[in-house]
């Protein structure tokens, strides 16, 4: 049954949004053949570092369309605060804040400034290209509350709402093979997938407990790459990101590939894959690029790169 409501949505995402399944038919991507070869022993190099010479708050999502870089952030006016006991179902209040939505040249300069909130759900999460939008939630920065699915035109910058979910959204990546988007929840617990108009078709457990997955993106027939982060208890009442990335099937969620990445900011010390990746191939090298640090910490934030030689 579960195939027959796929295939059904997928024809009608399809008629919708006017996506094709050209890629479907061919190989996977030179990304994704490049990331299975990948290992925990594949040594990754820091090549380049471009400061951001703008308040980028807490970055949270990369896309690139052609020469541009599509960066999500989420700007906190006034913390969410936990309360004492649930409130509603809720644990922490909502806050106060700003999602931005940046638009930058490889250089790191900023083109433009897009602003999405929607009152209380103001954390813009991981967002995806899928050849002729960006998809972005917006969520409340909390747990088990609730997000605003949009689109972006890349090159008018025309904000459109989709659709409305009743769950923190924190990614989301469009499945060129089905038409349907495919979301994360707080932690990338919960594992989502609605039509283009916000008709759930899936909810999930993710079976994963190795990361919590913070930017996602399609990875050429029906398939994802994720990176993120798992905190974990060290010595002397200390703790620790263990960072990673991620292959997964969108149409069984199964993990495909998965490597630690066991690279850290050389300015502060988090993990790399801590919020925003994107990975794409030069003729010899597979290309991370990150940007894990915040606006507030030493040094600001940087996009940085590392590279791996092709196999």
């Amino acid at each position: 049954m579960r195939s027959r409501v796929l295939i059904t949505t997928a024809l009608a995402g399809l008629l919708l949004t006017g996506l094709t399944t050209a890629e479907a038919a061919g190989r996977d991507s030179d990304v994704t053949r490049a990331f299975q070869a990948t290992d925990r022993s594949t040594p990754w190099s820091l090549v380049e570092r471009v400061p951001l010479q703008f308040p980028t708050y807490h970055p949270q999502g990369i896309a690139v369309v052609g020469d541009l870089i599509f960066l999500t952030s989420v700007e906190v006016l006034e913390a969410p605060a936990k309360y004492p006991v649930p409130v509603d179902g809720y644990d922490r209040t909502p806050g106060k804040g700003i999602g931005h939505l940046f638009v930058l040249d490889r250089q790191g300069h900023l083109k433009k400034d897009i602003r999405l909130a929607d009152g209380t759900a103001y954390h813009p999460g991981g967002l995806d290209f899928d050849g002729k939008d960006l998809w972005v939630p917006v969520a409340e920065y909390r747990p088990n509350s609730r997000a605003v699915v949009y689109t972006v035109d890349p090159h008018t910058f025309k904000v459109t709402e989709r659709f409305r979910v009743r769950d923190h959204v924190g990614g989301l990546v469009r499945d060129r093979t089905t038409g349907l988007v495919h979301g994360v929840s707080w932690g990338s617990r919960t594992l989502y997938a609605w039509t283009p108009t916000g008709r759930q078709v899936e909810k999930a457990a993710n079976e994963s407990h190795l990361l919590d997955y913070q930017d996602c993106d399609y990875a050429a027939r029906g398939k994802q790459l994720c990176g993120g982060v798992t905190t974990l208890p060290g010595p002397n009442n200390t703790t620790y990101d263990l960072g990673g990335l991620a292959l997964l099937d969108l149409h069984t969620n199964r993990i495909l590939h998965e490597i630690p990445f066991p690279y850290f900011s050389p300015t502060t010390n988090h993990s790399a894959t801590r919020n925003p990746v994107h990975l794409e191939t030069t003729p010899t090298t597979l290309r991370l690029l990150t940007a894990p640090d915040d606006g507030e910490n030493p040094g600001g934030t940087e996009l940085q790169t590392y590279e791996a030689p092709l196999s």
